[in-house]
């Protein structure tokens, strides 16, 4: 995991002090509108709202602009849209499987920005159930190092269900099945233990290994494919050492 990890943390704390800001913030706050229409506002009872929430608010997204996404989400207030999750899949560069997450309100809109920008940065789409095979669905929890080892956070999420940590540098990520990841945030908050953020999310279960010319080919579509409003997540299954990452960053 580590080369796409670390990459995606560090491009993540990016994002917030750049122009892409508010399309971050936008994503965030359609994430939480859609966790209280599925699930309901009471954040007790609505886990997925709850680390929609946390997420946001990790990101500086204002409190009011969470409220009012709870309340549109929940019918409270007017304005909400009606949003659907579209998966497509497609190859990158390099053979590297792309898995797109879509919450649109605009499936042929949706469809269309994903096709652009994969054809015009080097990749093709793929049809239902080729690349996802390679993927697993699992509950990924990212936990700022600090003055923690991993020891710490291995002793506080073992017994909750967490498969394995692993250090990503700035951060730790725990990984567990999809099911246990309340448990596992959980056990790591009755450890007084803050985490950036936690979410069901695919997991490659073997990578491409990228040289310095096809991480920068992959980065590029990856972020050709988040400039639209309707990409929500995407995952890829390549990794990129650490040696890379430095010459790529310079």
């Amino acid at each position: 995991m580590s080369g796409h990890s670390k990459w995606a943390t560090t491009k993540h704390k990016k994002a917030v002090i750049d122009a892409k800001r508010g399309k971050l913030f936008a994503k965030l706050i359609k994430n939480i509108e859609v966790a209280a229409r599925m699930g309901g506002v009471d954040i007790e009872g609505n886990p997925t709202l709850y680390d929609a929430i946390q997420k946001a608010k990790k990101q500086s997204v204002p409190n009011k602009n969470i409220d009012s996404a709870v309340k549109r989400g929940g019918g409270l207030e007017a304005g909400g849209a009606d949003y659907e999750t579209i998966m497509y899949e497609g190859y990158g560069p390099n053979g590297v499987a792309v898995l797109i997450e879509c919450l649109t309100d605009n499936r042929n809109r949706a469809a269309s920005d994903v096709r652009v920008a994969m054809t015009r940065n080097g990749g093709s789409m793929a049809d239902p159930g080729s690349v996802s095979y390679l993927f697993n669905r699992k509950g990924v929890v990212i936990v700022p190092k600090g003055e923690l080892s991993e020891d710490d956070v291995l002793t506080a999420v073992l017994d909750a269900g967490a498969e394995e940590v692993n250090d990503l540098g700035e951060n730790f990520e725990v990984l567990s099945e999809a099911t246990d990841l309340v448990e596992v945030r959980t056990a790591l908050q009755e450890a007084g233990i803050d985490y950036d953020s936690a979410e069901a999310n695919f997991v490659p279960t073997m990578q491409v290994e990228l040289d310095e010319e096809g991480a920068k080919k992959i980065f590029k579509l990856i972020d050709a494919l988040e400039d639209s409003d309707d990409v929500q997540n995407v995952f890829a299954n390549f990794d990129v050492s650490d040696e890379i990452m430095e010459k790529v960053d310079a």
